[in-house]
């Protein structure tokens, strides 16, 4: 494997979805610093990594706290350029409107939507000098309508959108890529089978429909792919921007007719 002189930094590193995407750019030579809450939780990714020959840094990370997020995305930085900056909290909750507290709302809305603003913001405070990078969030179908149940998660994913588009805008013509990307299904998991069982009723697992649920090797090894693959697009879209900007200042009449229009999200 050829080490890249680049970072890769996730946020909300969890032991499926975010873990294979800190692998996928790890086997392609980034170094990956990988955070959440629980930093002990990232031993065997690290131990993973590490045996197939990449580098990476896991780190006790509350991505509500903004001193934790500078200090995270920094020494990201100061290893190597943060070349990709991803955003994959969370925070599902499904309680009826009249049982949704005051503390569970705010707290989502803390973890899904306050923490991705801190990691965009600080991503962007990081890869503007360089006039180069690339900021992913993850959202859901509640990133996009609000279901019976979940008015703390869907206003919160919901707000996370919009923190993208904003940024996405503000960032795509300074060469700084932007997406969010909307990630369905919960992965099959005990945990989540409990959850459903919880809420529907244990014949709710026995007559489980098998394209529920995202298989844990399949699908989010493809995720992972995904991810990479935006990145690429990202790359080779700036590097068209720039052959552009030398095109125009060899000949100002000369109009671009080849990569994207504008900032793009909802991938």
């Amino acid at each position: 494997m050829q080490k890249k002189s680049a970072t890769v930094a996730i946020i909300g590193a969890g032991d499926f979805i975010g873990g294979e995407i800190a692998k996928k750019f790890a086997s392609e030579g980034f170094t990956v610093f990988v955070g959440r809450r629980q930093g002990e939780k990232l031993a065997p990714l690290v131990r993973e990594i590490e045996a197939a020959g990449g580098t990476v840094f896991g780190r006790a990370l509350d991505a509500r706290k903004e001193d934790e997020v500078v200090s995270f995305l920094g020494d990201a930085d100061k290893h190597a350029p943060l070349e990709v900056c991803v955003f994959i909290i969370g925070a599902n909750v499904n309680f009826p409107i009249v049982d949704t507290t005051e503390r569970v709302f705010r707290k989502v809305w803390e973890m899904a939507c306050c923490s991705g603003f801190l990691a965009g913001r600080e991503a962007a405070r990081l890869m503007l000098p360089r006039g180069k990078g690339n900021i992913f969030f993850t959202g859901a179908t509640a990133s996009l309508r609000g279901g019976s149940g979940f008015a703390a998660f869907a206003s919160a994913k919901f707000g996370l959108r919009a923190v993208a588009q904003s940024i996405a805008r503000e960032l795509g013509p300074k060469n700084i890529h932007v997406a969010h990307l909307v990630i369905d299904a919960s992965v099959d998991t005990e945990w989540v089978r409990q959850l459903i069982a919880s809420r529907e009723g244990p014949q709710a697992i026995e007559n489980l429909d098998p394209n529920r649920l995202m298989r844990r090797l399949q699908r989010r090894k493809h995720i992972g792919r995904s991810i990479k693959q935006c990145d690429r697009a990202s790359r080779r879209d700036g590097h068209e921007r720039r052959d552009h900007r030398r095109r125009r200042q060899a000949d100002p009449s000369h109009q671009r007719t080849v990569g994207r229009s504008g900032p793009s999200f909802d991938a």
